[in-house]
């Protein structure tokens, strides 16, 4: 190990905190020597989940701590089901997630109609902050929606001639 520390030593910074009495961060940080204890601790105890919770498949348990509020449900959940049998380094991971995000949304607007909640979507989506505050971007995006409403209808109204011709 010496050794290995005598090979390092050209490289600027190299174990610049190995040395307890050389502490970087001091005053910064209140020094108590037990970074340097770190490899003794005890994992802590692993919450029990009561829910179904997923976690990624390059890890074979939960996290200490894990969030059990939304579960996954619906359309949404089989979609992060599927995702979360890929690696975290795919796109098969990570675009089902972004996906499932999407439907999710729909689903809590579905969800709270069936409860017979009128859901305030200008107000959750920020378009009246937008509108006050940044209205020139709000009328702009306002302009782009309806000129690709009225392409779809125009494009879909001129296949129906064709057709019928």
């Amino acid at each position: 190990m010496k050794q290995e520390q005598e090979h390092f030593k050209n490289i600027p910074g190299w174990g610049i905190d190995a040395d307890a009495d050389n502490e970087p961060t001091y005053p910064m940080k209140n020094y108590t020597g037990d970074d340097h204890q770190r490899s003794n601790w005890d994992r802590p105890a692993l919450q029990k989940p009561s829910v179904e919770v997923l976690h990624s498949n390059e890890r074979p348990t939960y996290s200490a701590a894990i969030g059990e509020t939304v579960p996954p449900t619906g359309l949404s959940g089989m979609i992060r089901r599927y995702a979360f049998q890929f690696s975290e380094s795919s796109y098969g991971h990570w675009l089902p997630l972004l996906l499932a995000d999407r439907i999710n949304v729909v689903e809590g607007i579905a969800d709270d109609l069936t409860k017979g909640k009128i859901p305030n979507i200008f107000a959750e989506r920020g378009w009246n902050a937008e509108w006050k505050y940044n209205r020139s971007a709000r009328i702009q995006k306002m302009v782009i929606a309806a000129a690709t409403v009225g392409a779809v209808v125009a494009l879909s109204q001129l296949k129906k001639r064709i057709q019928q011709k």
